[in-house]
């Protein structure tokens, strides 16, 4: 939550209420500024090459690793959320960052590329290289983990960064930012600027060369419109409806625990968390007990914190009112479940495909449960939404065949979450989940450029690119491809 107090604004604890910080509000000429002094700060940045550059990276990690309940107590200030998670958003913070530093010369060096027959005189390479300034756009909900998923990996390419953290946590992104200036003093490779959508909205526009945004869609479709004035390219990740498949055969133990972590962990506030799962009707019974027991045992307050952005309260209430409107059964929760600052788990069960509770983002402590006849019913329904961004199945003998067949950018087998934590693996979705990829390889190229280069090594006998072709040329060539590639 925050207020706006002239040319500054406070953050305040989303649990009691109490401001923890006042920071300011941006404004686009400032914005301006600070690309302008990113420009000059990528060059330097640039010119220090994979080694030079993982090495002050290494630093900045050390910092975060060391430091690590300091920054702890300030993602917990901002978000409200326990210690514990805020501890874990971090360790996987810094795991995606030592991983982007250690690879980005494998990934982004010159590499051999084979120049076909006709040109074999030729050496083929590609190479990546900087884009220059990349603006990130954070989210509240991981205001480390995610951000840095942009962030780490556009440093590591060799990028400077501009990082505009969202209102409800600036303080976090200050003290990220701190951090790396003491790391990285020589030069403002990456600069914080803070404040509301304007401010925002102000760095698309700001002559960045990649902006990286996570958010809402409808905020989405905003920043791609505001870059595409200027051409600007865009990565963006825009939340989900992600669905758990249970099949027959599933240890429903462990997808019931993966259940009520995956839905209620975070208050529900994570993008790729549960929010509907679809269970073979053999086990469905036998699922929904385990979920409802695990379910009951979990305490708003105690193992996750408040709804961080207050407006999204009346989201939950108004998904959970439609859903028992319209014949939904809440087994956990449900009425009286959303209170001023925290939400209850809930369980609902029945609950009609069309509810908003089952087609639209919820982003609480939430699930719908679903009987399915089997798991292509279970395919169908998942794949029936405009979001794709993550899923996971339970199943011990069809785990491969259902995750390929899920519509989304990545699924977990047996495991919650799982492909989060794993660096090497690029995050993203579809539809109205974004598009573009953070993370593993796909996420440093995400912020470099391709460069192609052919080198003559020796004059070709035969001239193709000359005009002085000859007739008797252009015959032997065309009878050579016809022999080639004529036959079927």
């Amino acid at each position: 939550m925050t207020t706006l107090t002239g040319e500054t604004f406070e953050s305040v604890d989303p649990a009691t209420g109490a401001v923890v910080g006042t920071h300011p509000v941006h404004t686009a000429d400032q914005v301006e500024a600070a690309v302008a002094a990113a420009r000059d700060a990528a060059d330097w940045w640039a010119s220090l090459g994979f080694a030079g550059r993982a090495e002050r990276l290494a630093r900045w990690r050390a910092a975060l690793a060391r430091r690590m309940p300091e920054l702890c107590r300030v993602i917990t200030a901002e978000t409200g959320k326990p210690a514990g998670d805020a501890q874990l958003e971090l360790v996987l913070a810094i795991e995606h960052l030592a991983w982007a530093a250690k690879h980005a010369r494998k990934e982004l060096g010159p590499q051999r590329r084979a120049p076909g027959m006709l040109l074999a005189n030729q050496v083929a390479s590609v190479e990546y290289h900087p884009l220059g300034v990349v603006g990130v756009i954070g989210p509240w909900n991981y205001p480390v983990y995610t951000p840095l998923g942009s962030i780490s990996y556009a440093l590591a390419a060799g990028n400077a960064v501009v990082f505009k953290p969202s209102e409800y946590t600036p303080g976090v992104g200050r003290w990220l930012a701190d951090a790396f200036a003491e790391a990285v003093p020589e030069h403002p490779v990456l600069q914080l600027v803070t404040g509301f959508g304007a401010t925002g909205a102000a760095l698309t526009t700001a002559g960045v060369d990649k902006i990286a945004f996570t958010g809402s869609a409808a905020t989405g479709k905003k920043v791609m419109a505001s870059a595409a004035e200027t051409l600007t390219p865009v990565v963006i990740e825009a939340g989900g409806k992600d669905p758990l498949l249970v099949d027959a055969d599933a240890d429903l133990e462990a997808a019931a625990d993966a259940t009520v972590w995956g839905a209620f962990s975070n208050a529900g506030q994570t993008c790729a968390g549960v929010e509907r799962v679809y269970v073979h009707e053999r086990v469905y019974d036998a699922f929904v007990d385990k979920v409802v027991d695990k379910a009951r045992k979990v305490e708003a307050g105690e193992h996750y914190g408040p709804m961080t952005m207050p407006s999204q309260v009346d989201v939950v209430r108004k998904h959970i009112d439609d859903a028992l409107a319209r014949g939904g059964r809440a087994l956990v929760g449900g009425n009286g479940a959303v209170g001023e600052r925290f939400v209850r788990p809930t369980v609902l069960v029945d609950v009609p495909e069309d509810c908003s509770a089952v087609r639209e983002e919820t982003f609480g402590p939430t699930v719908t449960i679903a009987k399915v006849a089997d798991m292509d019913e279970a395919i169908e329904k998942a794949n029936d939404s405009p979001y794709g961004l993550g899923s996971t199945v339970f199943s011990k003998s069809r785990g491969m065949e259902l995750a390929r067949r899920l519509r989304t950018g990545q699924t977990a087998i047996n495991a919650p979450l799982s492909f989060a934590g794993i660096a090497s693996l690029p995050f993203g979705g579809s539809g109205e989940s974004g598009f573009g990829r953070i993370h593993g390889p796909e996420g440093l190229r995400e912020f470099a450029r391709p460069k192609s280069i052919a080198r003559q090594r020796f004059t070709a006998p035969i001239a193709l690119t000359s005009f002085a072709r000859s007739k008797r040329t252009e015959a032997i060539v065309g009878k050579l491809i016809a022999k080639l590639h004529g036959k079927r």
